[in-house]
């Protein structure tokens, strides 16, 4: 039987850009081909692409190629084997039955595929609108993604709200329970207008994972239809649809003043509140926050399991002021604030606190997070 597609790749190069892909292909699925990869020959790369209707991913990987043509292959397979060969070239032939052979030094294996023609096809990428350092962007979704609300039923929460502006890129996320703002000054090539989108969880995830396989000073091309947003990083393409709905009218909940704050160790902070959690309600995580002159307590009410109390010394002279909040959500922002100190911006048992970084890198950032009664 004649190839169809024949082509050899170095082994690290193709698991590589199939690890990339993973994050998109549909495991389970009422549609047998969305859990494979299409593979299409260019004139001295294979291009690589997944989707599962929703978000798609394109890579190119430089290959030799003997025959062009396309096929399909199923993708966790073709990887999971790809990862244990040797590090060598791989030859890859199609068949026209859509069968591939992979040959690798003594190893040969065939995999069934299926047809090309079954794919489904991807939006072209428009025109960029914008332009600017993949890296930013990256640290703008670690300090935003932890916020994006987890319940299906609340649509235009299940992501962030990116706000391209011309001097300045920013993601908000919210849950309801929390806000996290992020900002960061970046002068943003072509972009004519301010633009606004909702950017889907999965996209930020796999945007992140794109952004730790590429330098952060990376060009990322960025463009938008009225259905779906593309981001071009390298040789790299991840578009993805829009999510739709109203985010909210996030600047009524940033807190306009605080009454008091304390600046504290970042690190110290979350590791007291990493022991007293531990005998917190399992449901509701609830700790208290105990601010008194010169110090600050944070300690768990009593439970089925115990109690644990911390006290850190701080310079601080107001009123004793007591506020419960989600110990989980405290220590989702001291995981990934970078900077070593952190000011707790706080009123009173019944408003919103704030956390934000004490020192500057470039980034605003600011986590507003409810208190919960008691």
């Amino acid at each position: 039987m004649r190839a169809a597609m024949e082509f050899t790749v170095s082994k690290s190069n193709l698991v590589r850009e199939l690890n990339l892909s993973q994050g998109v292909v549909e495991k389970k699925t009422t549609i047998p081909i969305l859990s494979n990869v299409l593979i299409e020959t260019a004139d001295d790369s294979i291009i690589l692409t997944a989707t599962d209707l929703e978000l798609g991913i394109r890579c190119t990987c430089p290959a030799r190629v003997q025959k062009k043509g396309s096929g399909t292959i199923p993708a966790k397979k073709l990887l999971d084997y790809a990862r244990l060969l040797p590090e060598a070239d791989v030859n890859v032939k199609f068949q026209d039955n859509h069968w591939a052979s992979l040959v690798c030094g003594r190893s040969r294996t065939r995999i069934a595929g299926m047809s090309r023609e079954s794919f489904p096809e991807l939006p072209q990428m428009p025109e960029p609108i914008a332009e600017f350092p993949v890296g930013p962007l990256a640290a703008l979704i670690t300090r935003t993604i932890f916020a994006v609300s987890q319940e299906e039923s609340r649509f235009a929460l299940g992501g962030s709200l990116l706000v391209l502006k011309p001097g300045a890129v920013m993601m908000v996320s919210t849950d309801g329970h929390r806000l996290s703002l992020a900002e960061h000054g970046e002068p943003i090539a072509f972009l004519s207008a301010p633009y606004r989108a909702l950017l889907p969880r999965k996209v930020m995830g796999e945007i992140a994972k794109f952004a730790a396989n590429t330098d952060p000073a990376t060009t990322l091309k960025f463009a938008g239809d009225d259905n779906h947003l593309f981001f071009s990083i390298g040789d790299r393409l991840l578009m993805g649809r829009k999510l739709t709905g109203n985010f909210p009218d996030f600047d009524r909940v940033l807190p306009k003043e605080h009454a008091h704050n304390i600046t504290i160790s970042r690190d110290e902070f979350r590791a007291a509140i990493e022991r007293v959690v531990q005998f917190a309600d399992e449901r509701s995580r609830s700790i208290r926050l105990q601010f008194s002159p010169g110090e600050f307590k944070v300690y768990s009410s009593l439970s089925d399991t115990g109690e644990s109390e911390e006290t850190l010394n701080v310079e601080y002279d107001g009123p004793i002021v007591e506020i419960n909040f989600n110990g989980h959500y405290l220590l989702d922002f001291l995981r990934v604030v970078p900077e070593d100190q952190v000011v707790f911006h706080f009123k009173d048992a019944n408003s919103a606190g704030e956390l934000r970084p004490a020192g500057g890198d470039g980034f605003l950032y600011r986590y507003v997070i409810m208190p919960m009664r008691t």
